[in-house]
């Protein structure tokens, strides 16, 4: 489904990534594991084509489409999602309407307003005075809607109480449930591994991908031994798949 092939991207002129290289099947969730200020945003939202990351050497290729310089509507339009982890309020935009836009079909749009405890939010305007919990609940009511193949999640459950992430973690379980759907997903507290069955993990540190594995163990290494643990790791470079 995506595969990022000796990936090196700068921003603002300064090397962010080095030679990155993984990829992601379908109906194969993943997970991302590191330390603050690694690089794991900036692979999101390279992949996702945000302006001000410049893919300096290397291709990101999905459905076996070369996607290097498309824009982040025509990306999104051959599937791609995100889930950003501090979501943007907007001013004058009712979140039925973007509901609205994001599908015709009434039906699918009440289920999820009411999965997701939003119902009583539609008529507000797009995360304005909305709790963290809230914010991140909106923010995965509309990527569901937009109905991605493949979603890239920057830290669904930052900032959320284990209630919401109970909610969260059920909606994103029963889609990533459904053929052909698949994740790449940011995570530092482990949280949303109690909800989604991911298949591999991996570990990126200054701006490379160092091991690779099972995420679970992964998880449970991290917390003992603490990230520098990994680079003692002989999967350098590996790819997850």
């Amino acid at each position: 489904m995506l595969e990022v092939i000796d990936l090196s991207v700068e921003v603002a002129g300064k090397p962010i990534l080095e030679g990155i290289n993984f990829s992601i099947k379908k109906d194969r969730p993943a997970v991302l594991f590191g330390p603050n200020g690694s690089g794991k945003s900036t692979l999101l939202k390279t992949v996702m084509g945000f302006s001000g990351y410049a893919v300096k050497k290397g291709d990101i290729v999905f459905k076996g489409k070369k996607i290097n310089g498309l824009s982040i509507e025509d990306r999104v339009k051959l599937g791609l999602g995100i889930m950003y982890q501090h979501p943007p309020s907007i001013t004058g935009v009712k979140l039925s309407q973007i509901a609205g836009f994001l599908s015709k079909d009434d039906k699918l749009v009440d289920k999820l307003a009411e999965r997701l405890s939003l119902r009583e939010h539609l008529q507000r305007d797009i995360n304005m005075g909305f709790s963290g919990g809230e914010m991140k609940r909106s923010e995965l009511f509309q990527i569901a809607l937009q109905d991605p193949d493949l979603l890239l999640l920057d830290e669904p459950e930052s900032g959320v109480d284990l209630e919401n992430i109970s909610i969260m973690g059920n909606v994103l379980n029963e889609y990533l449930s459904l053929p052909g759907k698949s994740a790449l997903m940011i995570t530092h507290t482990g949280y949303i591994l109690d909800y989604v069955k991911a298949q591999n993990g991996c570990v990126m540190i200054d701006g490379r991908l160092w091991c690779v594995g099972n995420p679970k163990e992964m998880f449970e290494s991290i917390r003992k031994f603490g990230y520098e643990k990994c680079k003692e790791c002989l999967h350098v470079q590996g790819k997850v798949s």
